[in-house]
C-alpha cells in the first residue's frame, strides 16, 4: 500500500487513526503494530514473515548482547551473528542476482539467476534493525525486553518502507510513553499533505515528462537536458515527499523523527549537499561505518580507504546494478577532490558559479543513477553531450518543453527555500491561520483528483 493511494487517504489512515486514539494508552502500540503488519502486507504479504524473522532475530540478540556485556568477546561474537543475519538476508534477496550475473559477464558462464523479488524497504529495516543491536553493544541503548515494543520500532508503518532511517534511540523514549496533542495531530497531517502534493503533483508530472523521454520517437540533444532536469526534480519530490509524509504521520502518532532533507539543491559544493541529501543515511554510514574505521583521525592513505569504503557501500546500497557502483564511487571522488585538492579555490568563486558546479554534478550523477546499468549511462550521457548523431533539437521536444515549462518553474521554486520562508512570514503573521486550512483542502482536493484521474507512479526509493 502507498501513501499517496485512494486506498491509503480514504480507508487505511482514517480507520487506523479511529482505532488509535480510541485505544487505550496501553494498547495503542499494539494497534500501531497491527496495522502496519496490514499495510506492508498489501504490498508483500508472503514477506510479511521475513519483516518479522528480522524483528525476532534482532530482539534476541540484543538481549543476548546486553546479558553478556560483561563477557566481551562472546558479547562481541554476538553482536557479529546479527550482523551476518542481517546482511545475509539483506545479500541474497538484494545482491544474489548481481553477483551472478557479475560473474557470468566476467568468466562467461550461464548460471541462471534466482528471480528471488526485492522485499519492499528491506534496505531500510535493515540498517534500523542494525542499528539498534549495535547500539546495544555499544551501551548507547538498553535493550527492549517487550517484543511487541521493539516489533512496533521496527515495523513502523509510517517510516517502514522508504525512510527515514529511524534509529532506536530516536524514539525509544516514545515507544515507551508518548503523549500526543491536538497541536501535534494538526502539525503532523499539515506535513503529510505538503509532502502528499510533492509526491503526487510534482514528482509524478516530472515522472510523466521522464517517461515521454523515455518512448520519444525523436529524441534530441535536448530532450537529453529536459529528461536530466525532469529527474531531478522527480527523484527529490518524491523522496523528499515520502519523508515529509513520513515525519507528518509520526507526530500524528506522538513520534518525532529526524528531518531527511534540507533544500540540497541550494549547495555550494557536493560536501554540503550530502550534508542536505538523505541525512539519515549520511549519518548512518558516518556513525556506523566512516568513523569506526577511524573517520579523518586517520593518516590520508587510510582517511582515503574510509571515504572509498563508505561511497561504494552507499552506492551499493542503492541499487544492485554497476550503475550506482560508479554513482557512489564518483562521489567519493568528488569529495575527496574537495577536501585535498580544489575546494579551497571552490570557495573564492562566486556564489553563482558554485551553484553551478553543483547542480551540473548532481545532475549528471543522477542520469547515471537512473539509467538502465553502464551501457544505459554510456548512452545517456553521450546524449547530453551531443555524441549520438542526435539532432539539437526536434519538434517533439518544444512540444514537451512548452507542455510542461510551467510545472518545470514550479519544480524549481519549490526546490528552494523560499516558499517556506514566505509561509513562516504568513503564519508569524497570522494570515496562515485562516488560510492554511482553506489550503490544505485545495491540495488535497487537487491531490485526489490527480490520483482518482490515474496519474500516479510508485514511489522510487521502493525499488532500493
Amino acid at each position: 500500500m502507498l501513501f499517496s493511494s485512494v486506498t491509503f487517504l480514504y480507508a487505511f489512515l482514517p480507520l487506523t487513526l479511529l482505532c488509535y486514539f480510541l485505544a487505550p494508552k496501553g494498547l495503542r502500540n499494539a494497534v500501531l503494530l497491527v496495522a502496519s503488519l496490514v499495510f506492508y502486507a498489501f504490498g508483500e504479504p508472503r514477506y510479511v514473515v521475513l519483516l518479522l524473522i528480522s524483528s525476532v532475530c534482532d530482539f534476541i540478540w540484543s538481549l543476548l548482547i546486553e546479558k553478556f556485556r560483561d563477557r566481551p568477546r562472546l558479547a562481541k561474537g554476538l553482536l557479529l551473528g546479527s550482523l551476518a543475519v542481517n546482511l545475509g538476508l539483506l545479500g541474497f534477496f538484494k545482491y544474489a542476482d548481481f553477483l551472478l550475473r557479475s560473474v557470468n559477464a566476467l568468466l562467461g558462464t550461464h548460471i541462471p539467476l534466482l528471480g528471488v523479488p526485492l522485499p519492499i524497504g528491506i534496505s531500510f529495516y535493515t540498517f534500523q534493525t542494525m542499528s539498534y543491536t549495535i547500539d546495544v553493544y555499544r551501551g548507547r541503548a538498553r535493550a527492549q525486553k517487550n517484543f511487541a515494543t521493539f516489533a512496533t520500532f521496527v515495523c513502523l508503518f509510517p517510516q517502514l518502507i522508504a525512510g527515514p532511517i529511524v534509529r532506536y534511540t530516536d524514539v525509544a523514549g516514545e515507544l515507551e510513553a508518548r503523549r500526543t496533542r491536538l497541536e501535534d495531530v494538526a502539525l503532523g497531517l499539515r506535513r503529510f499533505v505538503v509532502g502528499l502534493g510533492k509526491k503526487v503533483l510534482l514528482a509524478n508530472g516530472m515522472g510523466e515528462l521522464c517517461a515521454a523521454f523515455r518512448s520519444s520517437a525523436e529524441p534530441s540533444t535536448l530532450f537529453y537536458w529536459i529528461y536530466a532536469v525532469a529527474f531531478l526534480f522527480q527523484i527529490y519530490f518524491d523522496f523528499s515527499g515520502y519523508s515529509d509524509m513520513a515525519i507528518g504521520l509520526g507526530r500524528v502518532f506522538g513520534f518525532h523523527f529526524p528531518e531527511n532533507f534540507d533544500y540540497p539543491y541550494v549547495s555550494r559544493s557536493i560536501t554540503e549537499f550530502w550534508r542536505r541529501w538523505h541525512m539519515t543515511m549520511g549519518g548512518w554510514f558516518r556513525d556506523y561505518v566512516y568513523i569506526p574505521l577511524g573517520g579523518n583521525r586517520v593518516s590520508k592513505a587510510k582517511w582515503l580507504r574510509n571515504l572509498a569504503a563508505v561511497w561504494l557501500l552507499t552506492g551499493l546500497w542503492h541499487g544492485a546494478d554497476w550503475n550506482f557502483v560508479l554513482w557512489g564511487v564518483g562521489f567519493g571522488i568528488i569529495l575527496a577532490l574537495e577536501k585535498t585538492v580544489y575546494g579551497t579555490f571552490l570557495e573564492r568563486l562566486p556564489v553563482v558559479l558554485r551553484h553551478v558546479y553543483v547542480l551540473l554534478l548532481v545532475v549528471v550523477s543522477f542520469v547515471v543513477f537512473n539509467a538502465d546499468g553502464l551501457s544505459g549511462a554510456a548512452s545517456d550521457l553521450a546524449g547530453m553531450a551531443g555524441l549520438s548523431g542526435l539532432p539539437a533539437c526536434t519538434g517533439e521536444t518544444l512540444y514537451f518543453l512548452k507542455s510542461y515549462a510551467v510545472l518545470l518553474l514550479v519544480c524549481a521554486f519549490a526546490a528552494l527555500p523560499l516558499g517556506g520562508r514566505l509561509c513562516r512570514r504568513m503564519e508569524n503573521a497570522g494570515a496562515m491561520t485562516v488560510l492554511e486550512p482553506l489550503a490544505m483542502v485545495g491540495l488535497l482536493t487537487a491531490v485526489t483528483a490527480s490520483l482518482v484521474d490515474g496519474s500516479f507512479n510508485p514511489f522510487l526509493y521502493f525499488r532500493f
